[in-house]
This record gives structure tokens, C-alpha cells and sequence, in this order.
């Protein structure tokens, strides 16, 4: 299992609709780094991250292919803690977070792909799963749909399966957030969850004073209400507002997770694979959760996130997002009453179709 080659693309993905949310305005685009490792058996493994808007992709590109790759060569690919540690390490002194995390968790992603692969079984069994069935919600990502546009999304995402359903909050005007959430919780009914995410776009202030507005609508919970770093904040916010917060898809780091946690600034710690490190830290965040009683749930590349959270005993919601690669996977993730399955193919599971991407490469 000796790594011999380690390949890097990355490609500029179109969203069509646009999508919108408080904190990126319009998003036409987003950026794919794929990375490829293969070992001296044959067997390859496939990562992958993203970027919003392509910002940052040709970064992490190069710094997985002149910092990492050479580094990595020759190494056992069966050491994935060791080279976990050993990246963190190697990037530390530029890193700590930010684009050295994405980097890391493209190779790591990789790795335990090709871990799984290598001993011919999924992911989620690897990691100890039971049937590999996952609660999913769809994650609107939607803050500028009118309200015809949203109460259609939300008929599309009912019609497709999905039995709870995330909308975006943070408009100039707090009344308007009001009147959409309220809309929605009528068209959605109560018997189904309703989640809202603000993107950080308010203070702590107008935090608590969004989530008293919002708190009649039996809110599942609230997303990203404040900057990320705040923790005295997103304490207060879950203290004073009267709904359970969800947060950590900006988290970079286990370190900072256990701050959030341990301040009692979160009910539902939201971990990103591809933007944390990968899935190595991911399962130390939910290790770290279940340790304090706190269900866990994901964000973003929901292909990968069904493994993991279809692997550990303290599973919330999988978000189904937005920046969805269907189009470009050979078997795409189902749903069914509220339920995702995670595929019972080795590895992840998720196979591009390069040759189409390739059109996409810069």
C-alpha cells in the first residue's frame, strides 16, 4: 500500500439556477479539487473538495500538488492517522485551517476511499454502520427566491423524497425572513422539520432577536446565526433565543469544535468533511459530540457525508445540498421517505465522469 502516483484536477462547476445566501450574494459557479491516489496493488482512491464560486480552487490545487504530493510519495497509505497528523504538521506553520485544511482533506478523503476499497467493502460498514440508512434533509440554498420560487422548490424536494427541508435566512429585513418562514412552516405542515440557516449574517443581538421572531414556527433548528469565532456569542444566542443552533460547516479544526461545544454554543456541531481536514478529523468532531450527548450532522458533499453519518451511533440530519455533482456521478445518492442510503459499492462509492468534467478544467 505504498503510494506511487497521486493525480490532481480541479474544475469550475456551473449552477443553473444561481443560488443565493446572506453571505455570497448570487453563486453562479463552484470549484472541484478531485485527488486520485494510487499504490503499488493497482488500488486507487478518489478525494475530493469544493470551493464556493471557484474562490480559492487553483490554491489548493497547487498546494496539494507542490506541497503534498511530492511529500506523500512513497508513504504507507494504511497509516491514515499518522499521515493526517503528519500533513497537519507539514502545513502547520501556513495552515491551521483555511485552504490547508481543504487541501488535507482532498488526500484524506482519498485515502480512506482507498482504504475501503482496498478491503472490498463500503465505507459505512467500514466504519461500523448498521444499514447504511441516513435521515436527509434537502438544504435550500435560496435566500432571493420569491415566494412562488420557494413554495415550488419545496413541492420539487417533497415530490423527490426529502421529509424535512432547510431554507435560507438573513434579508434586509428581518419581517421578511418573518413572513418566508412562517409561509413555509404553512405549506410544509407541522409533522415536517423545518430548518433555517443565516449564514452568519447577524450580530448576537440580532440573533437572539431572529431566533424570539422565528421561534413560533417549531424551527428544527437555526443554522450559522453569528460569526463562527464567537463563541461567548452563539452560547448566548442558544441561552436567550429559544432554538436549538446548529453550527461548524466554517470550523476549520477539531480545537475550535471543542470550544463551541464545551461553552454550550451548539445542539446540532455540523462538520464538513472536505473542509475540516477530511474525514479523519470529521470523526473526532463526532466523537467529541457524542462524548457531550449532541447528535451530529453534516454539510455539503453529501455523497461522502451518507458514509459517515450512516457510521457512527449519533446521527442527526444528512444535508442534501446544493452544490450537488449528480450530473457528473455514475450513481448518484437516493432518497426515499426521508431517507438516504448510503451505496453498498467499495469505498465511497462515487465514481466522476471525468471525461465530461474535463470540459469544465481551466
Amino acid at each position: 500500500m505504498k503510494i506511487t502516483d497521486i493525480r490532481v484536477d480541479h474544475f469550475r462547476i456551473p449552477l443553473d439556477p444561481p443560488l443565493s445566501d446572506s453571505t455570497h450574494g448570487l453563486m453562479t459557479t463552484f470549484g472541484l479539487v478531485t485527488v486520485r491516489i494510487t499504490v503499488g496493488t493497482g488500488h486507487t482512491g478518489l478525494g475530493y473538495t469544493y470551493t464556493v464560486g471557484d474562490i480559492g480552487t487553483t490554491a489548493i490545487h497547487r498546494l496539494i500538488e507542490e506541497n503534498l504530493v511530492p511529500w506523500l510519495l512513497g508513504r504507507d497509505a494504511n497509516a491514515i492517522d499518522r499521515l493526517w497528523q503528519d500533513m497537519w504538521w507539514h502545513l502547520h506553520f501556513v495552515g491551521r485551517g483555511g485552504i490547508a485544511s481543504f487541501a488535507m482533506a482532498a488526500v484524506d478523503i482519498g485515502l480512506w476511499d482507498l482504504k475501503a476499497r482496498a478491503r472490498e467493502v463500503p465505507l459505512w460498514r467500514m466504519l461500523g454502520g448498521g444499514d447504511g440508512r441516513v435521515r436527509a434533509y434537502a438544504g435550500g440554498i435560496d435566500l432571493q427566491f420569491t415566494l412562488d420560487q420557494l413554495r415550488a422548490q419545496t413541492q420539487g424536494f417533497t415530490d423527490r423524497g426529502f421529509r424535512a427541508v432547510k431554507m435560507k435566512v438573513g434579508r434586509a429585513n428581518l419581517s421578511e425572513d418573518v413572513e418566508r418562514v412562517y409561509a413555509m412552516r404553512e405549506w410544509l405542515g407541522d409533522d415536517i422539520p423545518l430548518m433555517v440557516d443565516a449564514n452568519m449574517r447577524w450580530s448576537v443581538s440580532e440573533a437572539v432577536r431572529a431566533a424570539r421572531r422565528l421561534a413560533q414556527a417549531d424551527l428544527f433548528w437555526l443554522e450559522e446565526p453569528t460569526i463562527p469565532d464567537d463563541v461567548a456569542g452563539h452560547a448566548r444566542i442558544a441561552r436567550e433565543g429559544g432554538v436549538p443552533i446548529a453550527s461548524g460547516e466554517n470550523l476549520h479544526s477539531t480545537y475550535e469544535f471543542r470550544d463551541l461545544i464545551r461553552y454550550g454554543g451548539i445542539s446540532f456541531p455540523e462538520p464538513d468533511a472536505a473542509t475540516l481536514g477530511g474525514i479523519t478529523p470529521w470523526l473526532r468532531v463526532a466523537r467529541l459530540a457524542e462524548s457531550h450527548n449532541l447528535p451530529v450532522t453534516s454539510h455539503g458533499v453529501h455523497d461522502i457525508h451518507v458514509h459517515l453519518l450512516g457510521g457512527i451511533p449519533n446521527a442527526s440530519y444528512l444535508e442534501v445540498h446544493g452544490f450537488g455533482l449528480e450530473r457528473f456521478i455514475e450513481s448518484p445518492l437516493q432518497i426515499s421517505e426521508g431517507l438516504a442510503q448510503a451505496p453498498d459499492r467499495p469505498g465511497h462509492g462515487v465514481a466522476f465522469d471525468f471525461d465530461a468534467l474535463s470540459s469544465l478544467a481551466p
